[in-house]
Formats: structure tokens, C-alpha cells, sequence
């Protein structure tokens, strides 16, 4: 659902900005209560059954946004509680990252064949003569299946000549590559966190904004009114979120009005990172493992880790762009605060491992900064334009597209070995990485470069994405070719690697 605009986004952002609104406002949180109000004002619900409800649901949206997790339904618990940990400028996460909130639930049905309007009560009668279990009769005219004798084999849809048979599917269950959705005693969605890797896909599938993840935004605003030196770290898709205005350079002049002392492009790291992987490959494939796997994604990097994990000793040991840049600047800059503003939400979880915490302070997605660039009333269209952000290569700003960390890999190995030919093979949400994992274990890509990317398309299909798959496609291509450099062999931070690690 990315890049339409919905009543669901239009909540989210309402959300992001009046957390950040009240955070710039400085003081306390204690007009908190207050945000379901401004958030859904008036006496008439926008499209529940109660305003009432409405504005609970904005009350835990507020709760998770500042980092806190949802309410227990059968307990009275002030929305205020726990916020004196969690509104801080130093609190990290507490996980499950990825939450539901249960009375925002539609509890859709899951995995269902149903007969729609387009019955035509035909004398063939495909559907019933295709059935196993004799699940499918007339009933009022129409074809009629028995959910209780159902199994879901989908003969009944292909035999209708008017596809009048539809299959239904839970949106958040049928985007969730590793099957973490499941269903309680009502029917509402559950998230198995042991499966769970928060890559959010669930998040932006979910018709009925219900699926939230925890945020940072008041702790990042509460360390830039602290006086922190606060420094973002940008991934390379950023570009074309804000809109047609928001050009590299006034990208940067709105971040310094929102209070960050500078900006840095994570497509530094990520050159580093194309540098160390090509590198890990020429010395490691085949004499030490059978092939390698990028190491950027960490939702891909925890699949491999949750579901096959004697395959994980092949994943490349290469720091990620977003580590790579920050240790870099903690390195010039050691009393800084690095906030990591992307695409993504497993990066959250990513940054609070222990031995990231040292390097990422914050984690922002674009979504949350919007909300922030709202709650400061910055307009691009109106900014004069800042310093451009030109030391990351083609290349590395290439990273945020499908196939990008393979290609940027496989180029450098080239530049060094031109004779050499390297095999690749990558796959783009959860479901076919598993595919690729499970062909890989079995020997299939022995000699290969391997990419597995947790979100169809790459980092610009992130939970925390603004912009259509299209749209943001043709912006980080056009990013990638403005370039000043085109391979990471020419950016001026290659021989910093080896005292990054």
C-alpha cells in the first residue's frame, strides 16, 4: 500500500508529528493524554464504530511511537505508563519491536475460498464436480462451500469458467515471509515473535493499521534539545520521499533546521562494505565456505540465523553500511549521537544489539522523519538549498535497489580481477529467500555471491517507506547516475576499513 495515500498513513503521520510536536515543545510528556484528542478530534468516528475506540488506538500508536509497548486489554493501565524510562534521550527498545494492537484487529478470515456475486449457477457445475472432499453445493442458486470440509486445495477456483471463486487471504499472513502471523481464540492476529525478524512487511500490509512498530522519535528530539551533537546517517534511499522539492541539498538545510548538526550518506558504508565483501569473497569462496552471503539486510541476516542456522557461518562477516558509517563518524566525531534515518524497521532491532549499541544512538525511518519535518512546519518548496551530499558512489547509493549489493560486489572483483567470473544469484522477500537458502544447503550455489534482500524490490519497498515501489525506483536509479564517483575504489574513505572493524 505504499505510495496511496489512506486514512491509515494519514493517522501514522498524524501520530509521528504530534509526538514530535509536543518533544520540540520541550518540558515533559505531560499533555500526552491529550494527542488521542488532537489526533482524532471531534464527535464522529472517521470510520470505526466509536470515536471512542478510535482514539485508543491513537492512544497505543502514541505509546509505541515513543517506544513503549501496547496496554493489556483486561488491565486499567494509564496510557503515561512507564514513559518516565522510556522519555529519555538514551532508552533503546524494548522488544517485540513489531506489535499488534488487538482492538484494532478486523480479524479477517485466513486462507479461505469463498464463492462471490459472479456465480451463475451453471449447469456444469466445475467447482462441485472438482472437489475432493464434496465441500461445494447449491444453495439459493448460488455455489456454497462448506469452510468445515474445506481444504483449501484451490481446484474449485481454477475450475470456475467465471472466477467466481476467490481466495482470501489475511493481508499481514500473506506477506509475512516466515509465517510468524497466527490467529488467537477471537480470530485477531497474533505475531509469533520467535519467528518474527520485524522486517514489517505485516506493518505496511495491514488494511486496518493495526500492525505498529516502536519508535525513537521523542528520544531523538529530547537529545537534540539536550544540546547533543547529533549527527544523521541517511541511507541512500531517502531521495524523492519527501517529495519533488525535498533535492539532496535541501534535504540537508531542513535537517539542520530540524536540530541535526549534519548529515551523512550511509552510501559511505556502503562503499566500505562493497570493498570488504569483495574482499571476503576472493579469500574465503571456495577454500574456506561454498559461497558467501551479503551481510546488509538484517532481516535476511536473522531469517538465515532463525531458520537455517549451520547455513549462517556463510554470511559474510562485513559490517553493514549503517555500522560502517557510523563507526566512521564516531571515529571523528566520539561525542556524537548517530541517528540512522532509512527504510526499515528490522534496523531498529539491528541497533540495539549490543555490540551496535556503541555505534547507533537512534533509529529513524522516513515515515517518522516526515512526521518530524511536519511538527517543524518545514516547507522544501520554500528552502534556498543547503551543502549537497556528493561523497557517496553510484555504487553505494545503489545498495537501496534489489540487486544492488550484488552488482556493486561483483564490479569490484572485476576491477581487480578481470578475467574472473562471479556468479550471483539474490532474492527479494522473505519467502523466495528461503527458497534460495534451501537451494543453496543443497549445494545449488556452491561458487555463488548470494543476495538476500528481506523486502520485494530492496531497502526502497522498507515498512518505512513513503513512496511507491516505482516511484522510488526511478529516484535512486537517477541518485545512483549524480554521482560524482561510480566505484567505491574511488571514495576517500577506503583505507579507514581496517580500523572500522
Amino acid at each position: 500500500m505504499r505510495g496511496i495515500p489512506s486514512l491509515v498513513t494519514d493517522i501514522r503521520k498524524k501520530v509521528f508529528t504530534e509526538v514530535a510536536r509536543m518533544a520540540y515543545a520541550g518540558g515533559d510528556y505531560s499533555n500526552v493524554e491529550d494527542l488521542p484528542y488532537v489526533i482524532v478530534p471531534g464527535d464522529t468516528p472517521l470510520h470505526r464504530e466509536s470515536v471512542f475506540l478510535e482514539r485508543a488506538i491513537a492512544g497505543e500508536r502514541v505509546r509505541l511511537a515513543m517506544g513503549l509497548g501496547v496496554r493489556p486489554v483486561q488491565t486499567r493501565v494509564l496510557m503515561t505508563d512507564g514513559m518516565d524510562e522510556a522519555a529519555i534521550a538514551e532508552q533503546y527498545y524494548e522488544p517485540p519491536l513489531v506489535n499488534i494492537i488487538p482492538y484494532a484487529c478486523h480479524a479477517c478470515p485466513t486462507n479461505q475460498y469463498r464463492v462471490t456475486e459472479n456465480c451463475q449457477n451453471c449447469l456444469a457445475a466445475s467447482c462441485q464436480k472438482v472437489c475432493p472432499k464434496g465441500a461445494i453445493s447449491f444453495v439459493n442458486g448460488k455455489s456454497y462451500i462448506d469452510q468445515d470440509k474445506c481444504i483449501k486445495c484451490g481446484k474449485c477456483q481454477a475450475a470456475c469458467p467465471y472466477n467466481a471463486i476467490i481466495h482470501m487471504e489475511r493481508p499481514c499472513q500473506a506477506a509475512c515471509g516466515m509465517d510468524a502471523i497466527v490467529s488467537d481464540e477471537h480470530g485477531k492476529a497474533v505475531i509469533d515473535q520467535d519467528k518474527c525478524v520485524a522486517c514489517g512487511q505485516c506493518l505496511v500490509s495491514c488494511p486496518f493499521g493495526a500492525i505498529v512498530d516502536k519508535g525513537q522519535i521523542f528520544q531523538v528530539i529530547q537529545s537534540i534539545i539536550k544540546g547533543n551533537q547529533v549527527i544523521a546517517i541517511v541511507a541512500p534511499s531517502f531521495i524523492g520521499q519527501f517529495g519533488k522539492d525535498a533535492t539532496p541539498e535541501k534535504f540537508n538545510a531542513a535537517m539542520k533546521m530540524l536540530g541535526f548538526e549534519r548529515v551523512v550518506e550511509v552510501a559511505i558504508g556502503a562503499d566500505l562494505c562493497t570493498i570488504d565483501e569483495a574482499k571476503d569473497f576472493l579469500e574465503k569462496v571456495p577454500n574456506e565456505q561454498p559461497y558467501m552471503a551479503t551481510s546488509c539486510c538484517p532481516a535476511w541476516h536473522e531469517m538465515v540465523h532463525k531458520l537455517f542456522p549451520e547455513q549462517s557461518k556463510n554470511i559474510s562477516m562485513t559490517l553493514t553500511p549503517m555500522v560502517f558509517t557510523a563507526r566512521l563518524i564516531k571515529k571523528d566525531f566520539p561525542d556524537s549521537k548517530i541517528v540512522f534515518v532509512g527504510p526499515c524497521a528490522a534496523k531498529k532491532l539491528e541497533a540495539i544489539r549490543e555490540d551496535i549499541r556503541s555505534d547507533v544512538d537512534f533509529v529513524l525511518t522516513f515515515e517518522e522523519l516526515q512526521g518530524m519535518f511536519e511538527a517543524k512546519d518545514v516547507d522544501f518548496a520554500s528552502i534556498e538549498g543547503g551543502e549537497s551530499l556528493n561523497e557517496g558512489t553510484a555504487a553505494g547509493r545503489g545498495f537501496a535497489v534489489s540487486g544492488g549489493v550484488a552488482g556493486a560486489v561483483t564490479d569490484v572483483i572485476k576491477e581487480m580481477h578481470p578475467e574472473m567470473e562471479v556468479k550471483t544469484a539474490r532474492a527479494e522477500g522473505l519467502r523466495d529467500c528461503r527458497k534460495m537458502m534451501l537451494l543453496a544447503k543443497a549445494g545449488k550455489y556452491n561458487g555463488y555471491l548470494l543476495e538476500g534482500m528481506g523486502c520485494p524490490g530492496g531497502c526502497i519497498a522498507g515498512a518505512g517507506t513513503i513512496l511507491s515501489l516505482d516511484q522510488a525506483t526511478r529516484a535512486v536509479d537517477k541518485y545512483a547516475k549524480e554521482a560524482e564517483h561510480k566505484s567505491p575504489n574511488e571514495s576517500k574513505y577506503k583505507d579507514r576499513i581496517e580500523h572500522l572493524d
